[in-house]
């Protein structure tokens, strides 16, 4: 079908995510066709680098013959089954290769299909963990999150954000929550120097669960960064403090690595940088290689006991989803996963991890409208303002982030901005002179939208 075709009939019938449609029928974006390595090739054969790896999925680029492979193999099986009182073989594989690779302790693997299910289904297993554990049953009906939070777009997670922009809108339908104020020292409020400030912050996170401890359900956190928020990174040991006093408490750790994961911190889960084991992760995103929608909710055989009782007594965990386990998705998991290590992916995630740094401090150094750059493994936001000095913003209608994402895709990249700032979020595999590229075409592309704003 030719391009002009494929445009009409988008714009007439496909309703984009996190996308502004009036505006989207007027702009002749890319239709992506295939992929070849870490590009992406649209219907008129340009070819673009992917900046931000399929939305933070893809972790070795697209078509990788392993992955493949492993996917027609399985369609020569079965291609799916329930795992409603059955099972099937890539499930059972995946579950025991989660649970030799995460952090110990985290032995039982509950299957979903997107990173928000795999945080409602922790939310969940939580609420009901306390109604049944030993010792209970207890009535906690709070959760605790993160200024700024997101961890997606079910009911239920839309409840933990605090993203105004994302959430305001429904905010009749959810629940209530506490939040804790982000670790993250950049518009400070008044009164207050860097250093205040983060002693505020881990002085209320102490404050807020030892005042609440007996309601609170769950403490939900994005372990080191804050994905979506801008790519705000947490000060060394607010983690290990986080769990210190959940654990104190009784309170379960929930940690979100549905972006974090899979090596974009520089480790192959966040948690391990500060040696914590929450009591539920959520896995999904790079799970499958960014190929399939299988997510993982894993939990300690303490959360999975609570669970356990005579059919009758009522203590399953009533929730599941058609697809979970898939084996389509599970296959190509295992093959991602045997990459990490074939590949020595996360020695790569490392050198790029330090060619990201070298490059972004230079920039920064050069571009007089960058607020800050937060910068964690090969996870990078560039904040763009009007004035750095005073961090004032630019205004919303000028949409500076958007504009640079037009630039970049006529020099051949693929970005998506959080607002004003920049987010680069190269596949964990991607080789470093791609990523030299990223850099230089995407740094160009802001220095030309600044020129052409002042």
């Amino acid at each position: 079908m030719d391009t002009s075709t494929l445009r009409h009939q988008d714009i007439n019938h496909v309703w984009h995510p996190f996308t502004p449609m009036q505006e989207y029928a007027t702009e002749e974006t890319p239709i992506i066709v295939s992929g070849d390595g870490f590009e992406l090739i649209d219907s008129d054969g340009q070819r673009y680098l992917d900046g931000i790896s399929a939305l933070w999925c893809n972790v070795h680029g697209f078509r990788v013959p392993a992955i493949d492979d492993a996917i027609r193999d399985q369609l020569d099986r079965v291609g799916h089954s329930t795992l409603l009182g059955l099972s099937n073989e890539p499930a059972i594989r995946l579950a025991k290769e989660l649970v030799d690779r995460t952090p110990e302790g985290l032995n039982r693997v509950f299957y979903s299909d997107s990173g928000a299910t795999s945080v409602e289904a922790a939310l969940k297993i939580a609420y009901q963990y306390h109604a049944q554990k030993p010792g209970g049953p207890e009535r906690r009906d709070l959760f605790i999150s993160v200024a700024g939070a997101y961890h997606g777009d079910t009911i239920g997670s839309v409840s933990l954000g605090a993203m105004n922009l994302f959430h305001a809108t429904y905010r009749d339908l959810l629940f209530n929550k506490l939040t804790v104020p982000s670790p993250v020292a950049f518009r400070l409020p008044v009164g207050h120097s860097r250093e205040s400030y983060l002693e505020h912050c881990f002085a209320e996170l102490e404050r807020t669960i030892v005042e609440n401890h007996a309601r609170v359900a769950a403490f939900v956190i994005e372990p080191l960064v804050q994905g979506a928020a801008g790519i705000l990174v947490h000060p060394p040991g607010y983690l290990k403090r986080v769990r210190e006093l959940t654990a104190d408490y009784d309170i379960p750790l929930i940690a979100d690595e549905v972006a974090v994961g899979f090596g974009r911190t520089g480790t192959m889960f966040a948690c391990e940088q500060e040696n914590v084991t929450p009591d539920l992760m959520c896995l999904a995103k790079g799970l499958t290689g960014g190929y399939l929608p299988v997510a993982a909710t894993l939990a300690t055989d303490a959360i999975f006991e609570a669970f356990l009782d005579v059919p009758w007594a009522g203590k399953t965990f009533y929730h599941g989803h058609t697809f979970t386990g898939n084996p389509l998705g599970c296959a190509a998991a295992l093959a991602s996963l045997d990459l990490f290590d074939t590949n020595d992916v996360l020695g790569n995630i490392r050198s790029n991890a330090t060619r990201l740094s070298t490059r972004l401090t230079g920039f920064a150094a050069r571009c007089s409208s960058v607020g800050e750059i937060r910068h964690k493994g090969i996870m990078a936001g560039i904040e763009l303002v009007k004035d750095a000095e005073s961090l004032e913003p630019f205004t919303a209608d000028r949409r500076i982030g958007h504009k640079v994402t037009l630039a970049a895709r006529c020099r051949g990249v693929i970005v998506r901005p959080l607002g004003d700032t920049i987010v680069l979020m190269p596949a964990p595999a991607m080789p470093g002179e791609l990523v030299e590229r990223l850099c230089d075409n995407v740094f160009d592309a802001i220095e030309n939208v600044l020129s052409e704003e002042r």
